[in-house]
């Protein structure tokens, strides 16, 4: 069997290794571990392909088990989240409105050949009067499947992250329900293989405090240690990510922004056939043995709390 992975530079095959415990001559042997055991599970209908199936040996440090719950969990979350996940068609107009507006990039440099991917998410781009937050995530989901995909960088160095909230309003932060904010840590946390390495925050408005405390209650210990809050201090900021990788609009020597979601406007539309595809993948609790995985089970607050509206 000949495996289909991209070949990897030096110094990420050397952090695989280092930090991965990823040995080449294992991966076939771990691959076929794994697709064994989904053919054993009736109940999860996934991708079987190598390169996706080695982004959650990686995330997983090569411990096959980990790897399948990890695997398992990243269906399961899906399947109960359809308004995230169904229907991620990047020709529906609404959806390629979402993708023109750019409100998660990912900047095409890294601070080394092995650093983490940075994403720089910027959320008062949309209006929440013209679309709900529901629509902006399912859109950086869309990113995240290609990254996962495509981005060694981001699978084995990790992801880091630049919140920037300039032009953020009430209205935005009302639609984080805690309903929402629980699925959207239960997707990143426990339903991804990518890796967040920081997580920083800048130009914070008044009211920032209670939906970042509720993010923060739904994080475990090591993903809350790696919050930086750098208010409109943007030299503290700098200290964790060089200025030179950010954008021209950002005052860094990095792509324009309206290059950036220029490049991936067309990349996401590429991968349409992949999006509609999906739709056929994830779980089916009726045929799981033991306890469904459920709404219900998984975020436990469903019908616990309004969607709060506000002209």
């Amino acid at each position: 069997m000949v495996i289909n992975l991209r070949p990897l530079p030096e110094a990420l095959t050397e952090k695989a290794a280092r930090e991965l415990n990823e040995k080449p001559d294992r991966i076939e042997e771990d691959l076929v571990a794994i697709r064994q055991w989904l053919a054993r599970s009736p109940h999860i209908r996934a991708r079987i392909d190598d390169q996706f199936l080695v982004t959650f040996l990686r995330g997983c440090k090569y411990s096959l088990e980990r790897a399948k719950e990890k695997i398992d969990m990243f269906y399961s979350v899906r399947t109960a989240i359809p308004e995230l996940m169904k229907n991620r068609d990047p020709e529906e107009p609404r959806t390629l409105e979402i993708i023109r507006l750019g409100v998660g990039l990912p900047l095409p440099q890294t601070n080394g050949e092995d650093a983490p991917r940075i994403m720089l998410i910027r959320p008062g781009v949309y209006d929440p009067k013209q679309h709900r937050i529901e629509e902006v995530i399912k859109v950086s989901t869309m990113f995240n499947d290609v990254m996962m995909l495509e981005d060694d960088n981001m699978v084995i160095g990790g992801q880091i992250g630049i919140l920037d909230l300039a032009n953020v309003t009430p209205a935005h932060f009302l639609q984080f329900t805690p309903t929402f904010v629980k699925k959207m840590t239960m997707m990143s946390q426990e339903g991804s293989p990518l890796r967040q390495k920081g997580f920083h925050y800048i130009n914070t408005p008044s009211g920032f405090e209670l939906v970042f405390n509720m993010f923060k209650s739904f994080m475990s210990e090591k993903n809350r240690s790696r919050l930086y809050v750098h208010g409109s201090n943007m030299e503290s900021l700098y200290e964790h990510v060089p200025k030179r990788l950010l954008p021209k609009e950002y005052g860094g020597e990095g792509t324009s922004l309206k290059e950036i979601s220029a490049t991936w406007e067309k990349k996401l539309l590429a991968y349409r056939q992949y999006f509609l595809e999906e739709d056929q993948y994830g779980t089916d609790e009726r045929k799981r043995v033991g306890r469904p995985k459920t709404a219900e089970s998984m975020f436990g607050m469903e019908g616990s709390f309004r969607q709060l509206q506000v002209d």
